[in-house]
């Protein structure tokens, strides 16, 4: 039998949870990708395998994630190089952007995000 890997039963309120409670940052990128603006559709905090998303398109198979302060330690750093690294082993390709990215480059954001879409 092939284990689930989206959306486990187990991890749902912990998604609602992260929905219901998103970051400014998080809600700013939100409103420029929700709604096929971007030409595929994105969902907010999906979960793959045991981890939780911020933002995940099927169509394209590519995850974005947002980083805040909490991710600049050393060992943050390798538990996002082991999520990383999990995500790309199904197939996925992962973009990480700062929050400092959002807040201050919002355009430079969204073109990234839109090139990577274009190019697949």
């Amino acid at each position: 039998m092939i284990d689930k890997i989206f959306n486990r039963p187990e991890y749902t309120n912990r998604r609602q949870d992260l929905r219901n409670n998103a970051t400014q940052p998080e809600q700013q990128l939100w409103t420029i990708i929700r709604g096929k603006q971007l030409g595929v559709k994105f969902r907010r905090q999906h979960g793959i395998g045991h981890y939780i998303v911020d933002f995940y398109s099927p169509e394209c198979k590519l995850v974005i994630e947002l980083d805040g302060d909490s991710h600049y330690t050393e060992t943050a750093q390798q538990q996002d190089a082991q999520r990383d690294a999990y995500l790309q082993s199904v197939g996925l390709r992962v973009l990480r952007f700062t929050n400092q990215d959002i807040n201050r480059n919002m355009a430079g954001v969204y073109e990234t995000i839109k090139r990577v879409i274009d190019d697949r």
